[in-house]
């Protein structure tokens, strides 16, 4: 069969495809567009749908087209059109709307210095060591808030000791503290044992609930205990509030000083300084020879530190029976301020005193990150 008999055998048998949503066939609705018949019998032509069709009919347009004498092959490139009723696919698509803005982030005084405290992946003491600068801090006569935004694992109530649910007075959630430090975390308000099953647009509300929607008061420092990686948690901060600057906790392996990275260049990426490097589980101290071994390679922070041109703020090490006190609500900090560890995060703190001082909060970035 010639070309131009075949092409008419296409068109024949898409006119006998009919729309159920509104009873014409789909050639006659305009539904088919560009029909094309090459020398080997190939058959291509576009298949314009809109929201409300039934997505069988591309399968059913094929399908009469695919059975038909000397039609050896099938390209149909499936389209929607944004436009409904019977004479939309005559009508070129509709011009999509653009992307809203990013919104643009709040300065809110009355929180002091806000800091988000952050790291490329788990398991490197990012809340361990929030918890205990945040006590740290309190302990030296400051005015502290901290907020928990690891909402996919919210372990400052347990590290805190602090157990159930903030109180709403005039339309105001009110932190519950410990310590001298305030404190609001998912874990005041949801089972312990409920999965956080979240995207996007929830961890936003959920962020800026707490940010607006709790009685903080007038603090002089708000730390922000982030999620590891670079996800929907540390967008939604950067967008909801001007931040004063990010601290990166990190331990001395290349594996987490890599991440760590990944995450710092993110904040610089949306205009948020990094303000300094923590390195965690830094070296050991013998309690009985009190001598110092490093347990992991070393010089992981300084590595990091000197390649974003950032200070390496404390090397926090690892100390015996730090875990089970975290585990009763005890910061080192509290229960333990000589030790090693209660010395090394008690010197961070004030060493973060002196680098925040002069620290305006970040101009917004008026471009989201791609």
């Amino acid at each position: 069969m010639s070309e131009p008999g075949i092409k008419a055998s296409v068109e024949r048998a898409l006119s006998g495809v009919t729309n159920p949503r509104h009873g014409r066939d789909i050639v006659t609705a305009g539904m088919v567009k560009d029909v094309a018949v090459d020398e080997v019998g190939a058959v291509s032509f576009t298949f314009v749908l809109t929201r409300e069709d039934p997505g069988a009919l591309a399968r059913q347009a094929r399908k009469a087209v695919e059975s038909l004498p000397g039609v050896t092959a099938v390209k149909m490139n499936v389209v929607d059109s944004a436009e409904s009723g019977p004479g939309a696919p005559n009508r070129p698509p509709a011009r999509q709307p653009a992307p809203p803005a990013p919104p643009t982030p709040n300065e809110i005084p009355a929180l002091g210095k806000v800091l988000a405290i952050s790291s490329g992946k788990g398991g490197v003491g990012k809340s361990t060591v929030s918890a205990n600068l945040a006590a740290a801090l309190a302990r030296d006569g400051h005015r502290v808030g901290l907020m928990d935004a690891d909402i996919y694992g919210p372990n400052v109530p347990r590290m805190f000791g602090v157990t159930g649910k903030p109180e709403v007075q005039g339309g105001k959630i009110q932190p519950l503290e410990a310590h001298g430090v305030k404190l609001m975390s998912l874990g005041f308000i949801v089972e312990r044992d409920a999965p956080a099953i979240w995207r996007g647009p929830i961890v936003m509300k959920i962020i800026t609930q707490f940010m607006h929607d709790v009685s903080w008061g007038e603090l002089d420092y708000f730390l922000v205990d982030l999620p590891p990686g670079t996800g929907d948690a540390q967008l939604s901060l950067t967008q909801i509030v001007r931040l004063h600057g990010a601290l990166i906790v990190t331990t001395p392996q290349e594996m987490a000083v890599g991440d760590s990275l990944r995450g710092a260049k993110m904040f610089e990426r949306v205009g948020v300084p990094v303000v300094g490097i923590v390195e965690n589980m830094s070296y050991f101290v013998c309690p009985d020879c009190h001598a110092r071994s490093e347990i992991f390679l070393a010089g992981g922070g300084s590595r990091l530190a000197a390649e974003l041109g950032v200070p390496l703020l404390g090397q926090i090490p690892l100390q015996a029976g730090m875990a089970e006190l975290a585990d009763r609500g005890e910061p080192i900090v509290v229960s333990q301020p000589e030790s090693p560890a209660g010395l090394a995060l008690r010197e961070l703190a004030r060493t973060l005193t002196t680098r925040t001082a002069s620290l305006a909060p970040a101009l917004p970035i008026t471009a989201a990150p791609r």
